[in-house]
């Protein structure tokens, strides 16, 4: 089975030894992702939705970089600070995933490696029969 990395070039993938995203054959396990902006700053300060939205665009993003995208996803955790935010951060999760509806958790704890940051998102997607490039596989493969 061919493995594929995604890095998106934050300096902690190269201090923890992580990729932002792994694919394996048909599936596509995206690490813990928050609100950071391709400079590695936080978006949404003291705001769990917008930090929601950007976490999840940020998945969005490793997942395309995968071959990959956000209707392939199967399985979403949701790692929140504070679980009185479960309203703000449900809601656009739902927003994002519509009638994907993936099987998902959601659980506080006690804090993320930055103290401003209120969630973190894991992602698990399958794509059916195509690389990464989007070319049809061949079978065996």
């Amino acid at each position: 089975m061919r493995r594929e990395r995604v890095a998106s070039g934050t300096p902690w993938e190269d201090a923890v030894g992580y990729s932002r995203a792994i694919r394996a054959g048909d599936e596509v396990h995206v690490s813990g992702t928050t609100a950071t902006d391709d400079d590695g700053d936080l978006v949404g300060a003291d705001d769990p939705a917008a930090q929601m939205q950007q976490a999840l665009s940020n998945v969005a993003d490793a997942l395309e970089r995968a071959g990959a995208s956000i209707d392939d996803v199967v399985r979403t955790r949701i790692y929140v600070v504070d679980i009185e935010d479960w309203e703000a951060i449900g809601a656009v999760h739902a927003d994002v995933f519509e009638d994907v509806r993936p099987a998902t958790s959601m659980g506080q704890v006690e804090r993320l490696v930055d103290p401003e940051m209120l969630v973190e998102v894991e992602a698990v997607a399958i794509v059916d029969g195509h690389d990464a490039d989007g070319e049809a596989d061949s079978p065996g493969e």
